[in-house]
């Protein structure tokens, strides 16, 4: 692939082991830092929020919240539902 300028990705932390779910956002992270735009689907809400600029949470197909990934991150409702804190 020659210089994409957007990636989408769908759950690329499914079913791998813990190490190369780091390696796998540590490329993320690169990618994004060379300028390429990244589209990501992802059920690990804390290792997306991580890398994310900005975070929807969807639910049955419909956009419960938009945000940017920091407000999402100190969302109460998100740090309940989908960062599993009490």
């Amino acid at each position: 692939m020659a210089n994409p300028r957007l990636l989408l990705m769908d759950e690329p932390s499914m079913g791998l082991a813990p190490v190369l779910v780091d390696n796998i956002f540590d490329t993320i992270k690169q990618l994004h830092a060379d300028g390429t735009t990244i589209l990501l689907v992802e059920q690990n809400a804390r290792i997306a929020l991580q890398v994310a600029s900005r975070g929807y949470v969807i639910q049955s197909g419909v956009m419960l919240l938009s945000d940017t990934a920091e407000n999402l991150r100190i969302n109460e409702m998100v740090r309940k539902a989908y960062l599993g804190e009490s």
